[in-house]
């Protein structure tokens, strides 16, 4: 798909965003993704809070919002995710 939108795009990889781990249905997309895309797949994980409506609402993003709420750091793991990898965009 790249080389006909894009061809100079770079994935740097796959966040599964909305994840609802209670969930069997959630439990076995990410299984899907995980084996389907492996190692693109990055370890960390956005699970669905109402703190991110509440911070689109507020209009302010969610790390400052809630700075210690598990989705901020989440979106703070995955930015160290990508700068580790050391091929971020």
């Amino acid at each position: 798909m790249a080389d006909r939108l894009n061809p100079r795009l770079k994935i740097d990889g796959i966040l599964a965003t909305m994840v609802d781990t209670r969930t069997l249905h959630s439990r076995e997309v990410l299984a899907r993704v995980h084996e389907a895309f492996g190692p693109q797949v990055f370890g960390t994980v956005i699970n669905r809070t109402v703190k991110f409506p509440d911070s689109s609402v507020a209009a302010e993003p969610i790390l400052t919002f809630a700075p210690d709420h598990p989705g901020a750091l989440s979106y703070r793991r995955l930015a160290r995710e990508l700068i580790a990898r050391g091929d971020a965009a």
